[in-house]
């Protein structure tokens, strides 16, 4: 089998990237040269469309930066120092803007430290490098079919929580929008009565409860219903948001059952003892 080597030219010197697939479910890449740690890239769904697996993460030390800190030893540092670094990217392409995009999580020492310009920009390179070789790769497929088996439990209980959480912000913003409407009706209604009375009998204080200024009568009549208008706006986008997850929702239960009936003919078909007993460590370089 040939062994795939990546050779990057940065800032900081030619860096050697060798991949190593790991299973189904992530390639590591193991860097010499000017750099010297490990790159691990994985699947993972689309940063704005949850149950779409189609994009890419890379993560510098361990198989996801995102979930677990990698071991000091892992991680990418300049050759001759002992400062390694933690961060990451994802890649993905947008089918109605069919370009590709990348969004780096912050890059930084293990001691909380940004890097220095020419580091963090080498980190990048390298980055994308691995990046761009696994999504023209003939395992991509499985990379991202693993991620859907991986992260949509997770998913689904994220998606759970942030509707009701949706649910109750909507309904939030909708009592605001009946109090303000209801305050804004109280405000015109009283400043007519005032002004009734300052016509049957004017007085000075009547003349100043119908003047406009901050926190009168005419001001909240004017600006309550601004306020009604808002919050109405803020429920229905909240409302189209929720309705949006639940779509994704019965999309990743969708995506799930197909793959739980072949997972149990899998097993109809063959033994118990054939099930390894021990799982390789994901965070683990190699």
């Amino acid at each position: 089998m040939s062994v795939d080597i990546l050779t990057i030219d940065t800032p900081s010197g030619t860096v050697r990237a060798t991949a190593q697939p790991r299973g189904t479910d992530a390639v590591v890449y193991a860097v010499t040269g000017a750099l010297r740690g490990w790159v691990h890239v994985t699947g993972t769904h689309h940063p704005r469309r949850w149950d779409q697996f189609t994009a890419l993460r890379v993560s510098l030390g361990s198989v996801n930066a995102m979930e677990a800190t990698a071991p000091g030893e892992s991680l990418p540092r300049r050759r001759g120092s002992a400062t390694g670094y933690t961060g990451g990217l994802v890649r993905w392409t947008d089918s109605d803007y069919p370009y590709q995009h990348t969004a780096m999580t912050p890059v930084e020492s293990a001691a909380g430290n940004a890097p220095a310009r020419t580091m963090a920009k080498t980190l990048a390179l390298v980055m994308q490098a691995c990046a761009e070789d696994v999504a023209h790769g003939p395992n991509l497929h499985r990379l991202l079919d693993a991620s859907r088996e991986r992260e949509t439990p997770g998913l689904l209980r994220f998606l759970d929580w942030s509707i009701r959480r949706g649910e109750a912000e909507a309904a939030g913003f909708e009592r605001k929008a009946q109090d303000n409407r209801r305050n804004a009706r109280v405000a015109v209604s009283n400043w007519w009565t005032a002004a009734r009375w300052l016509t049957a009998r004017p007085h000075p204080v009547l003349m100043l409860v119908l003047m406009n200024y901050r926190g009168s009568l005419a001001s909240r009549a004017d600006y309550m219903p601004a306020y009604a208008e808002y919050a109405e706006r803020a429920a229905r986008e909240e409302r189209d948001r929720v309705g949006r997850l639940r779509n994704e929702i019965a999309s990743l239960r969708a995506q799930q059952r197909p793959r739980r009936r072949a997972g149990r003919c899998a097993a109809r078909q063959h033994p118990a003892a054939d099930t390894p007993l021990t799982a390789r460590s994901r965070n683990s370089p190699a």
